[in-house]
């Protein structure tokens, strides 16, 4: 979606904007849950 709205881009913003900011949130929430996971399992934690 992201490669067809590239020749949009200057007159609707939106058409790549939008498919990339879900991108940018799934890998964000992928990130901080592999994140909380690792702590909350990990047995050689000193904490």
């Amino acid at each position: 979606m992201t490669s067809a709205g590239r020749s949009y881009i200057l007159d609707q913003w939106w058409l790549i904007t939008m498919p990339g900011t879900a991108i940018f949130v799934v890998s964000l929430a992928f990130n901080l849950l592999g994140d909380g996971l690792r702590e909350v399992l990990d047995p050689k934690s000193d904490t």
